[in-house]
């Protein structure tokens, strides 16, 4: 397959750029939903109720995170790769 020429490389690099932003405001997002969900189970505890669902959620938020972390990393792999190719 042939190599892209430079212009087809930045036009790459700005695609994977807006990707990244995306993925960034994505992932805080996604930490201030984690937050108000800690806070949802910590007064859940607090107040006796039943937290077992919540928690569940929170669990899968933070699993979530770390996805969409790993995301990013590749996001920026690429990025890094495409500035150092050719």
């Amino acid at each position: 397959m042939p190599e892209p020429n430079a212009a087809e490389r930045a036009r790459e690099i700005e695609v994977e750029r807006r990707t990244l932003l995306k993925a960034q405001a994505d992932i805080l997002k996604g930490w201030e939903r984690l937050r108000n969900q800690q806070d949802l189970v910590t007064s859940l505890r607090a107040s006796g109720q039943n937290s077992a669902q919540a928690e569940r959620l929170l669990e899968l938020f933070k699993r979530t995170l770390v996805e969409w972390e790993r995301h990013r990393a590749l996001i920026e792999q690429r990025i890094a790769y495409l500035h150092h190719a050719g």
